[in-house]
């Protein structure tokens, strides 16, 4: 995540990309804007949070090693989009905030969207083995294990962005922490080495995801061609995969999002506002919706427990309006 969300005014860029300067929308305009975003944090926070309730209604998901990585995943996305919502509407109503509140909303962030990708390329491996090593998968994909990856991927997530804050504690004095800012990640933690270091660190990240799906991805097409009886199950993890890599490049986008913004700029100029808030919508929301779609919409298996849950959550609402109260 190369800067934290904070659109509320119009980027200019002058020579250099981090060197910004920003104007207020006006108020119809800051209207619509949040408008949007929080509906679309609304509607996907309900299907979120149906997707998490679903799976923990159902003791055959607690064993399944697939679910539980999906379910992470799920919960991972809601905190991200709960936290870059936060930042986005707190640019609007506040403008700045507390240095200290935004640095834990940046790093919790970048925790977040950095785990994405790594939770996709466990994922894939999971899928993997169990297609191309069907004897062994219940071996090596167990609940337990699998709990221990999810702590992997939250240590080699929170790990290189710790260092952030640690560099910014030692740099900074103390009434830094205690003013007010403009909550983006170049405003907090200002040393050019981090952005560098950050650099260097979304490069091995997204190199190793990449590949990890490249690798997946063939040795589930080249088993689907070995073994005829499996094919179709082969077919289904290989379209998972491929959607995994959608969702990938999704991912990526919020690495690559400043850059796009000055070409945009510099072809579209005057129209900065509207193209800093299709990006918004672009990289940190559209992203979301996939995940859903996957295992919610995709999976028989959790399709079926899916609108069992939604048609007893309706029979519910039902029957509250029609038992009379006393």
């Amino acid at each position: 995540m190369s800067s934290s969300v904070a659109p509320g005014g119009n980027r200019s860029f002058p020579h250099q990309l981090n060197q910004v300067t920003f104007t207020r929308d006006t108020f119809t305009s800051a209207f619509v804007k949040n408008l949007i975003v929080f509906v679309l944090w609304l509607i996907l926070s309900y299907i979120h949070s149906t997707l998490v309730s679903t799976f923990f209604r159902h003791q055959t998901f607690y064993e399944d090693p697939r679910y539980i990585l999906f379910i992470h995943m799920v919960i991972n996305d809601a905190i991200q989009l709960t936290v870059t919502v936060t930042l986005f509407v707190s640019s609007y109503i506040f403008y700045k905030i507390n240095v200290s509140f935004c640095c834990l909303l940046i790093l919790v962030a970048v925790f977040t969207t950095r785990n994405t990708p790594v939770n996709l390329a466990s994922m894939a491996i999971e899928r993997y083995i169990a297609i191309c090593k069907p004897l062994r998968h219940s071996q090596i994909c167990t609940v337990r294990k699998t709990y221990k990856v999810i702590g992997v991927i939250w240590f080699l997530c929170a790990a290189p962005d710790i260092t952030d804050l640690f560099v910014t504690l030692a740099t900074e004095s103390l009434s830094f922490f205690h003013g007010s800012v403009l909550c983006l990640r170049q405003n907090v933690f200002k040393d050019p080495i981090l952005a560098l270091k950050r650099q260097a660190f979304d490069i091995i990240y997204f190199s190793f995801v990449f590949l990890t799906l490249i690798f997946t991805y063939f040795r589930i097409l080249f088993a689907a061609r070995a073994a005829a009886t499996e094919k179709m199950s082969a077919q289904r993890a290989r379209n998972t995969i491929l959607l995994h890599g959608l969702q990938l490049s999704m991912c990526l986008l919020s690495y690559i999002s400043p850059s796009v913004e000055l070409v945009l700029h510099l072809i579209f100029p005057g129209r900065i506002r509207e193209i800093r808030f299709a990006n918004y919508l672009i990289v940190y929301i559209l992203p979301r919706f996939l995940s859903p779609i996957i295992y919610g919409v995709r999976d028989k298996k959790f399709r079926k427990y899916f609108k069992m849950n939604l048609l007893s959550n309706r029979c519910r609402e039902k029957l509250k309006k029609v038992t009379p109260q006393h």
